[in-house]
C-alpha cells in the first residue's frame, strides 16, 4: 500500500498544490535524472549539507557531494571535528548551511511535507536555517492527507528505518522522536522538490 508509485494525475495534482504553497516542484522519470537535475540547481562552490537519506544514497548523490570537489561538503567537515569540543559549532553548521538536501517521508495531495526524525538534526535546516532546500522524493510517498502521512510513517517507514539503523549503527531501533510538517513556504524559491517516478527510499 505504501510502496506504490502515484498516478500521473495524482502527481500533477500534488505538484499544483505544492506550487500554490510556495514550494517549487517538478517530476522526473529516474533517479539518474533526479541526480542530474539536483546538481544543475546547486551552484558550484556553495556549502551543501546532505542529510541522512536512503534516497540520496540510492541515486548516488551522497557520494557525489561528500567525495567530490564541486561543493563544500558540510558533512565531510563535520566528520573531522571533535563532537565533545566542537558540538555547538557542529550544530550551527548543520542547522544553517547554504544548501540542505535530503528527502521527506510523505507528501500530501494538498501540498504538505512531512519529515519524521529520531534526532531532529535535519529539521532546523529544512524549517528555516538553510538558504535553499532540495528534496528528492519517490512518488510512492504521495498520500491523500495528513492522517495517511502519519499512517505511512508509523505503519511502514518506522520499521524500515529501525532495520536500517540496526545494521548501520548497531542501534536497537529508531523512533519518531520529532516531526516537521511544512504547510507553506513564505520565502520564494527557497524550497525545491523533485519527484521521481521510481520507488526510492522509504
Amino acid at each position: 500500500m505504501w510502496n506504490i508509485l502515484a498516478s500521473e494525475e495524482r502527481i500533477a495534482k500534488t505538484i499544483k498544490a505544492l506550487t500554490e504553497n510556495g514550494i517549487v516542484a517538478e517530476a522526473v522519470n529516474t533517479g539518474e535524472e533526479a541526480k542530474k537535475r539536483l546538481l544543475e540547481i546547486i551552484p558550484a562552490g556553495v556549502a551543501v549539507m546532505n542529510m541522512s537519506s536512503t534516497t540520496l544514497d540510492q541515486i548516488g548523490i551522497t557520494k557525489e557531494i561528500v567525495e567530490g570537489n564541486k561543493y563544500v561538503a558540510v558533512k565531510k567537515k563535520l566528520m573531522t571535528m571533535d563532537r565533545e569540543k566542537d558540538s555547538r559549532r557542529m550544530q550551527e553548521m548543520g542547522a544553517a548551511p547554504e544548501y540542505a538536501i535530503g528527502s521527506v517521508h510523505a507528501v500530501t495531495e494538498a501540498g504538505q511535507l512531512v519529515v519524521a526524525s529520531n534526532s531532529g538534526s535535519q529539521i532546523p535546516a529544512y524549517a528555516y536555517g538553510a538558504e535553499k532546500v532540495i528534496w528528492v522524493v519517490g512518488t510512492q510517498k504521495i498520500v491523500a492527507n495528513l492522517d495517511d502521512a502519519m499512517k505511512r510513517i508509523y505503519e511502514y517507514t518506522l520499521d524500515l528505518e529501525s532495520e536500517r539503523v540496526r545494521k548501520a549503527n548497531m542501534m536497537p531501533k529508531s523512533n519518531v522522536s520529532k516531526m516537521l510538517i511544512i504547510n507553506k513556504e513564505v520565502r520564494p524559491d527557497r524550497l525545491f522538490l523533485i519527484f521521481v517516478r521510481e520507488v526510492l527510499g522509504f
